[in-house]
């Protein structure tokens, strides 16, 4: 054997040594957060390394990698917090730094979930000061259409702690008015429908509608007059309007024309009128001519159909929802249940690109992990959300001793090639003698 090809083993012996040095690095840390919720498990793996061949054959020896198994999902375990979560398949979510945030540079990092609870400033956090992100709802709780290869439109999920005032600015109204009561001969008995409002301090307060229907000598008028009274100005008259339905084959009982005789005049084209209530203006929504929606004229008797309004009264927040498709939902102690955000899921080709960073969050790396896209939870690729849930570690306790087990026996194994080169070496030297 020629001098060079000891050389070159002992070069492939220390080559060894520093593979399975990180092999039992690898191995250590797997272990140690085999108790971890969503630590991905790291997996070394041996490259031979070629140097050369034939008669002057020289030892290359052995490269290692290392590669973290994100798309690997964990068990699921069930929790008593309702802003625990786990992703049930493919995904993750947005989650940013909160001392970022503060100094007004967030940046989207990727979660396959954490123990979020609610801080002293409103935002969902973990212990580690990860806030969770969502893209904002509206005021009927309804979310916009955010762009989605981007995270502009992401903001970490707060809410206020203070009480507030949600006082009602529109209500639509659906009932349908006895055409019988339009006959001449009828006694002319107005009817009476009380709408609850909530003014601007929370308050309860009340707008009547009075339908008094008009009578005619002869026939049929089908016309009505309706009266609005506000009972927070001790029931002054806040509308009045002359309402008259068709009578057609096509479209009888359906809104023929409205008169405005006092208050917020009518739009045939949307059916709504605004009244100045003591809080402020309040559209109302009796339905469009020739709409079958609103208010209608029909039969023989009074029959109120359905309320529908925004605000609330005032109450102490009770506890948060999030659901299988991410929306974040508050509810009140009053029983009025609002959506305020909607977490995305993020989407990547390839979740083992991803750049791995402290507290088991991920950036996205448009050279290794490829671009993100923000799906709704559920749709597309993507798994959904589970609360009440956390994802346990990937990592196989018995797997990892039986590596270790392995990496030790190798990592002894190279150690005695070094040094029986090195007692070769020495014989070498000894021929001088």
């Amino acid at each position: 054997m020629r001098p060079l090809s000891i050389s070159s083993a002992l070069n492939a012996g220390i080559s060894g040594l520093q593979s399975n040095a990180v092999q039992l690095a690898t191995v250590s840390d797997n272990i140690a957060n085999s108790s971890t919720y969503g630590y991905k498990r790291v997996e070394a793996s041996f490259d031979a390394m070629v140097m050369g061949s034939g008669t002057a054959y020289s030892a290359g020896g052995v490269t290692s990698n290392t590669l973290r198994l994100i798309d690997e999902a964990g068990s699921l375990v069930s929790t008593n917090n309702a802003t625990d979560l786990a992703i049930r398949g493919r995904g993750f979510i947005p989650v940013t730094g909160s001392a970022e945030y503060a100094a007004g540079n967030p940046e989207m990092l990727l979660s396959r979930g954490d123990s979020f609870r609610i801080n002293e400033d409103g935002f969902l956090a973990t212990q580690s000061d990860m806030l969770l992100m969502g893209w904002p709802a509206l005021e009927d709780g309804t979310v916009p259409n955010y762009p989605r290869d981007t995270d502009d439109g992401l903001e970490p999920i707060q809410f206020n702690l203070n009480l507030a005032a949600d006082p009602t600015t529109s209500v639509a109204l659906s009932l349908n008015l006895p055409a019988t009561d339009t006959q001449a001969g009828s006694p002319g008995d107005p009817h009476e429908l009380t709408v609850e409002y909530f003014d601007n301090l929370g308050r309860s307060q009340s707008v009547t509608l009075e339908f008094l229907p008009t009578i005619p000598a002869t026939g049929t008028s089908n016309e009505w007059s309706i009266v609005m009274t506000d009972s927070a100005q001790a029931g002054a008259v806040v509308g009045e309007y002359t309402v008259t339905f068709d009578d057609t084959r096509t479209s009888g009982g359906t809104i023929a024309s409205v008169t405005t005789v006092s208050g917020g005049a009518y739009d045939p084209l949307t059916g709504t009128m605004v009244i100045t209530a003591a809080s402020g203006p309040i559209e109302f929504d009796i339905g469009a001519i020739g709409d079958n929606f609103g208010l209608s004229q029909l039969s023989d008797s009074f029959a109120p159909i359905s309320v529908n309004k925004d605000g609330s009264p005032v109450g102490n927040m009770v506890s948060v929802d999030i659901d299988d498709n991410g929306y974040v939902k508050v509810l009140y102690d009053t029983g009025v249940t609002e959506t305020l955000y909607q977490v995305p899921m993020v989407n990547v080709a390839n979740p083992n690109g991803l750049d791995p960073l402290s507290n088991q969050t991920y950036r996205a790396n448009p050279t290794s992990s490829g671009t993100y896209f923000l799906w709704d939870a559920g749709d597309g690729p993507t798994g959904t959300i589970e609360s009440f849930a956390r994802e346990e570690s990937n990592v196989d306790i018995a797997t990892e001793l039986t590596t270790m087990i392995q990496t030790q026996r190798a990592y002894s194994s190279n150690a005695k090639v070094i040094q029986t080169v090195d007692e070769m070496l020495q014989e070498t030297t000894n021929i001088k003698r």
